[in-house]
């Protein structure tokens, strides 16, 4: 599907020959002699590259249609997961690669919304933060109150984090998945 420049929108995905980029930003720029044109910052949904790219106004641009599917992950089978579309209950499995990090915080169960391109996986939303259960870490030591002093935690996905040394094996941790640092300790 055809769009112009003039209607770009931040979180459009355009197909260009160089692959699907997403919009992150865009400015129209009316200068004073010349034509308008559109000066854009697209990011590559496959490598997650940045381009800054210039276009004149009007100038008719592929949009790629993705669509967004909430899906449930079940289960790893080998070297993959098994995901279930929320909608259909079709299943579908997945490589990791594909997940570009997001299955660190994901746990049998959770829900994640997948961009999809025709049967690419192009994308993964998760939740700004997820609870995970701390599987591995060395006891805090009696008396060792620095400020701010952190110590690795592997959690129940494997993935490591810096958490503070009050935190023990067992307890649930509070992680942004956009940064992968721990937000707070979780109660209960």
């Amino acid at each position: 599907m055809s769009v112009s420049t003039n209607d770009l929108r931040n979180g459009m995905t355009l197909n260009l020959p160089e692959g699907l980029f997403a919009v992150v930003d865009f400015q129209h720029v009316k200068p004073g002699k010349g034509g308008a044109f559109v000066r854009t910052k697209l990011k590559n949904v496959r490598t997650g590259a940045v381009i800054d790219r210039t276009y004149r106004s009007d100038e008719k641009l592929e949009q790629a249609m993705v669509d967004k599917r909430e899906m449930q992950y079940l289960y790893r089978d080998g070297d993959q997961f098994v995901f279930m579309d929320n909608a259909s209950y079709d299943q579908i499995n997945v490589l990791p690669a594909s997940l570009a990090g997001a299955e660190k915080y994901l746990k049998e169960g959770d829900s994640a919304v997948l961009q999809m391109y025709g049967t690419e996986i192009v994308g993964v939303d998760l939740p700004a933060a997820v609870e995970l259960t701390v599987a591995a870490t060395e006891p805090g030591v009696q008396g060792d109150r620095v400020s701010g002093a952190r110590k690795p935690a592997t959690l129940e996905t494997g993935v490591v984090v810096q958490v503070p040394l009050f935190v023990n094996e067992g307890e649930r941790v509070r992680i942004d998945t956009r940064t992968g640092e721990y937000l707070t300790r979780v109660n209960g």
